[in-house]
């Protein structure tokens, strides 16, 4: 049913728009810099906290108020529609392609939990709770990319619209921009320097930005889904438990 695109366009619009305005408000109340000044020259290094500001990441965007509030906001319902994302896209693959079961529930995990570890990190504040919330952030961004491989690959193998020969070379380009930059900002963060922070804080704002776009191709995907595949998916797990107990 065609109204199914509207998943992975809501879920790439809300986290585009959602992250965006959070940055937006940060450097409005000066509570950010800008990402576009890399002189440094107003950053809270030190003790001063007075009439300066912080590293322009998404997390750091979302740490002070009235900010923080629309950061947890956006990143809760981020991750519910990602939730649903990866759990219609699993339901697809079973419908489909249950020869690639296997590694579309390998896919599904990977997203269960990158799901998890962006929803610890958005509410988790990291001015209040700093460990809990990059843990989350970490899990979630390694988790990700390991999703979009394994998705990547999925769509390689299954034929879900006809569309593959397009689709694959443009979700690969995706990946590894993906892989790049998720190890290009674990190095950077740890840095002390600045202009390597606010590098990091760019390299996490690109990882964002090229996660939505990965997830807007699948628009396509969704084309062609149907709501009795979810149900068939659902079905298919109240038959197997049958089976599980016999076994037992």
């Amino acid at each position: 049913m065609v109204l199914w695109i509207i998943l992975p366009i809501s879920l790439s619009l809300v986290s585009f728009i959602g992250t965006w305005s959070v940055y937006g408000l940060a450097y409005s109340n000066n509570h950010v810099c800008s990402l576009r000044d890399w002189s440094g020259k107003n950053y809270c290094g030190g003790n001063g906290t007075q009439g300066c500001c912080w590293v322009p990441t998404i997390s750091g965007s979302g740490t002070f108020a009235p900010e923080s509030s629309l950061f947890t906001a956006t990143m809760n319902a981020g991750t519910f529609l990602f939730l649903l994302f990866t759990i219609f896209h699993h339901a697809h693959i079973m419908e489909r392609h249950m020869c690639y079961s296997m590694l579309s529930k390998i896919a599904l995990a990977f997203g269960l939990v990158a799901t998890i570890g962006a929803f610890v990190a958005g509410n988790c504040n990291p001015g209040d709770v700093t460990l809990m919330h990059y843990l989350g952030a970490a899990v979630s961004f390694t988790c990700a990319c390991f999703y979009t491989v394994l998705l990547s690959a999925l769509t390689r193998k299954c034929s879900l619209t006809g569309f593959e020969r397009f689709l694959f070379p443009l979700r690969v380009v995706f990946t590894v921009v993906q892989i790049i930059v998720t190890i290009g900002y674990t190095i950077l963060f740890i840095q002390k320097e600045y202009f390597y922070n606010h590098l990091s804080a760019v390299f996490e704002w690109t990882l964002s930005v090229n996660l939505q776009m990965f997830e807007l191709t699948y628009a396509v995907e969704f084309f062609f889904f149907s709501s009795f595949m979810l149900s068939n998916l659902l079905s298919k797990r109240e038959e197997e438990k049958p089976l599980i107990l016999t076994m037992s």
